[in-house]
């Protein structure tokens, strides 16, 4: 700093104001002051002097354009990095690769409509209990629509369809529809969003499906059965169930969406489980106990939170993209837990699916 005795005199103040290029500006003390800076106040520096990129200033009170907010980011600029979405996606996909094989368990016990009622009943209280100790105020008048979507797909349409499916169907004849939904999924979301994802994403995206509907038709035949129409409706709801889900979970947390639409669900399905009940027999055992655990609290509750969480991070065509591995995954689940044979070619098939996924995972939706 260099100070003449006058009081007029110029004084050269150096006020570092560094943006992305480094570069440092001179204000010159004595001419117009420069937004209220004082030397060696560095909090007003910053304060006045924005900078943004390649270190352009930002007038006071403007925008800056590398701010989150700025650029419309609506999250308050908290986002979900894009490992964690992808983990809590992968988790919920683990956790319905186990559906069909814990419903085919908890048939052993109970009738198709009994399990459903009940696992929904038994789901809905489960995350009734959690949304009364977390004292979640009641979702907005707006947001009850998307929640009947989200109940009528994946509450309610879709184990229905697939139990109903499963007392003629094999598990891996049924994993058809898991391989279908995928591409199902991104294109509801497509049109729900008005989102067009690249060709390399749908090009990636047919081509695992694809792999999956050879593998999973060649190994269990693809005759046209009533099974199968039941599949394929199930498919239908739960792509339209997912895409509404997706879209709540990024408004309030995933696990709030799941638990209203359960909630939304239970007195039809507090009162089906009572009819259903005294209707079709129950033979209790270790296999159908276990089997309406896990698809009442494991994949109706668990897998559904941590799938819309992940939906909600990593965007909706993405994660319904690793849903490509859940039909090898049944098949892995069908061997261990029911007995059923692993054909030769899934290992094949499991590389081109992952291969498939790393491509979605990385083309711009």
């Amino acid at each position: 700093m260099r100070t003449q005795d006058s009081a007029t005199a110029t004084r050269t103040i150096a006020v570092t104001a560094t943006g992305d290029s480094g570069t440092a500006h001179g204000v010159r003390a004595g001419s117009a002051p420069t937004a209220g800076i004082r030397p060696g106040d560095a909090a007003h520096r910053s304060a006045t002097l924005p900078t943004g990129a390649a270190g352009t200033t930002v007038p006071t009170g403007a925008a800056d354009p590398a701010d989150p907010a700025a650029a419309g980011d609506t999250t308050g600029g908290r986002t979900d990095p894009l490992p964690r979405g992808t983990l809590l996606a992968g988790l919920g996909v683990a956790a319905f690769s186990l559906t069909f094989p814990s419903t085919v368990w908890g048939l052993e016990s109970f009738g198709p409509w009994s399990l459903v009622a009940v696992r929904s009943t038994l789901a809905a209280l489960v995350a009734g209990a959690f949304l009364l100790v977390g004292r979640v105020p009641l979702p907005e008048r707006r947001h009850w629509a998307g929640l009947a979507v989200v109940a009528g797909g994946v509450v309610i349409g879709f184990p229905l369809l697939t139990t109903l499916a499963l007392q003629t169907s094999t598990t891996s004849h049924a994993a058809v529809v898991v391989g279908l939904l995928p591409l199902t999924t991104a294109a509801f979301a497509a049109v729900r969003t008005g989102r067009r994802p690249s060709r390399t994403f749908w090009l990636a995206a047919v081509s695992g499906a694809v792999v999956v509907i050879v593998f999973t038709l060649q190994q269990s035949g693809g005759a046209v059965s009533r099974g199968d129409l039941y599949l394929f409706g199930a498919l239908l709801v739960c792509a339209a169930g997912y895409t509404e889900g997706g879209r709540l979970a990024r408004l309030m947390p995933g696990w709030q969406v799941i638990g209203w639409a359960l909630i939304l669900c239970l007195p039809l399905m507090a009162a089906g489980s009572a009819v259903a009940l005294t209707v079709e027999p129950v033979r209790l055992n270790a296999h159908g106990v276990i089997g309406l655990v896990w698809v009442a609290v494991g994949s109706t509750f668990f897998g559904l939170y941590v799938w819309y969480r992940g939906m909600a991070a990593i965007g909706v065509p993405k994660a319904s993209q690793l849903q490509l591995a859940q039909p090898l995954l049944t098949l892995l689940w069908s061997v261990l837990l029911l007995g059923e044979t692993l054909p030769l070619a899934a290992p094949i098939a499991a590389v081109a699916v992952l291969v498939c996924i790393a491509v979605t995972q990385r083309a711009k939706s």
